[in-house]
C-alpha cells in the first residue's frame, strides 16, 4: 500500500445511455474512441494499478440504480459516466448516497462548455469529485482519482485499528 495503490479492491464503472454509440456519435464532440477500446484503456490501467475493476454500459435508468445498489456489497468504489442522466436523474442521486461508496464522476466533454442544461449536474455534490472534457482521459483519471480514494480510507482505516504504544511518564 505504501505506492499508493489499493491492491485487493473493486472498481465499478458504469457508463450510461448512448455511450454504447461512441465513435460514431458526434466524434466532433466525443471524440473517435469506441466505448471498447475506452474499456480496454481501463482495463489496463485497472492492471497497473493493481486493482479489479467492473465495466457496465447500459441505456436504461434503472439498470444503473440496480447496479449502484448491488455495488454496495462488492465495490469499494465507482467511476460513472451518467450521460444524459446527469442532468435529469434524483434515481441516480438516491443510489449513491444510499451505498455510501466514494463516486467519482466523469465525461468525456466538458459540460461546462457546452448547451445550458447540460451544466447542471445532480450528481456533482454527492461526488467525491467530477472530471470533465478531457475524452478518454477523463475516464483514466476518474480510475485513479478513485483507486487514490480507496487507499487514503484504508491507511485511515489502518490508523485507526493500530494500538497505541503506551507512553510513560516523563
Amino acid at each position: 500500500m505504501e505506492d499508493g495503490r489499493a491492491r485487493g479492491k473493486t472498481v465499478l464503472v458504469l457508463h450510461g445511455p448512448n455511450l454504447n454509440l461512441l465513435g460514431r456519435r458526434e466524434p466532433d464532440v466525443y471524440g473517435a474512441l469506441t466505448l471498447d477500446q475506452i474499456d480496454d484503456r481501463l482495463r489496463a490501467l485497472a492492471g497497473e494499478l493493481g486493482v479489479e475493476i467492473e465495466i457496465v454500459q447500459t441505456n436504461r435508468e434503472g439498470e444503473l440504480v440496480d447496479r449502484i445498489q448491488q455495488a454496495a456489497g462488492t465495490a469499494h468504489a465507482i467511476v460513472i459516466n451518467p450521460a444524459a442522466y446527469t442532468h435529469t436523474s434524483v434515481a441516480i442521486r438516491d443510489a449513491i448516497l444510499a451505498v455510501g461508496l466514494p463516486v467519482v464522476e466523469v465525461h468525456l466533454s466538458n459540460i461546462h462548455g457546452r448547451e445550458e442544461f447540460r451544466h447542471r449536474s445532480l450528481i456533482s455534490d454527492v461526488a467525491v469529485g467530477q472530471i470533465t472534457g478531457f475524452g478518454v482521459d477523463s475516464y483514466l483519471l476518474g480510475l485513479r482519482a478513485a483507486v487514490r480514494v480507496i487507499a487514503d480510507a484504508r491507511r485511515r482505516s489502518l490508523k485507526t485499528r493500530r494500538p497505541q504504544k503506551a507512553r510513560r511518564p516523563a
